[in-house]
């Protein structure tokens, strides 16, 4: 997946709005300022939420890394192009972006699951 292909899948999850923050980071995030994924302005890098259980095995992958600052709440780091399948990619930023809606309170939660 290219960059722009990349924005457009997060844009298109329930709630997803894209800010631009910290000087040239695309922010895509849900419920105002939930983020679930991050890109580099400049469409070098990738960052998004995975799940506890998931989070060692992908940092153990060649060209995936710990996200720098984000790292302790689970998230990886990754150079564009992905070193995913676009099918997994699609997957992990479709589980990240459900993590985020998990910890919201319940009745915005109702509106932002998608079916599993």
């Amino acid at each position: 997946m290219d960059i722009e292909a990349i924005a457009a899948f997060c844009l298109s999850l329930p709630g997803a709005r894209e800010d631009y923050k910290w000087g040239g980071v695309r922010v895509f995030s849900i419920a105002t300022n939930k983020m679930f994924a991050v890109m580099g302005l400049s469409g070098d890098d990738l960052a998004f939420k995975v799940g506890s259980d998931l989070f060692l095995g992908y940092v153990d992958r060649p060209g995936i890394r710990p996200a720098p600052y984000l790292a302790r709440a689970h998230w990886i780091s990754m150079a564009l192009p992905p070193p995913l399948s676009d099918g997994e990619l699609t997957e992990l930023l479709t589980r990240s972006h459900q993590l985020v809606v998990a910890r919201l309170p319940k009745r915005q939660q109702i509106a932002l699951k998608l079916d599993s």
